[in-house]
């Protein structure tokens, strides 16, 4: 991780800039690759102000805080952006197995009524619903006329 810090209107010292560097490594074991840190430490009159900047697998965290002294905003400023990895990894975290339960949201029993296809195409098209359910009139099977995003229609049949 190739980290920058840098002081505005406040003596650089190796001390904070240590501290900060060290305490960026808490950060790191969130991320995959850690690319570059940007670390701004400003003082203006009473306020302490820390800005912390990540760009890490492709995207980039951003934390500021300001508090009454530097190490305490560093604290804070880090804080927020461990939170913030935490959840990026936890949005990237392995997709559930193939065979693991989904929850079912909603259901819904639809009757299925005996239709040709062109009809079924003009209630499709009067309901305004993405797709319908139908007894198929010519072969009396089971059949689904979804809408697909160019306009024209889709039949599944079972």
């Amino acid at each position: 991780m190739q980290i920058t810090v840098t002081f505005r209107h406040v003596e650089p010292t190796p001390a904070l800039r240590a501290y900060a560097e060290e305490k960026l490594e808490r950060v790191k074991k969130y991320l995959r690759r850690p690319v570059d840190a940007h670390v701004i430490l400003s003082v203006a009159k009473e306020r302490h102000v820390a800005e912390i900047t990540l760009q890490a697998d492709h995207v980039t965290m951003f934390a500021k805080e300001e508090t009454h002294d530097l190490y305490s905003a560093i604290d804070l400023a880090l804080d927020k952006l461990e939170h913030q990895a935490q959840k990026l990894k936890a949005k990237r975290a392995e997709p559930p197995e193939p065979g693991a339960q989904r929850r079912i949201i909603r259901t819904q029993r639809v009757p299925a009524k005996p239709l040709s296809i062109e009809e079924a195409v003009e209630q499709l098209d009067l309901s305004g619903d993405e797709f319908l359910v139908f007894a198929n009139a010519s072969n009396q099977t089971l059949a689904v006329l979804y809408r697909k995003k160019d306009g024209s229609y889709g039949l599944i049949e079972s």
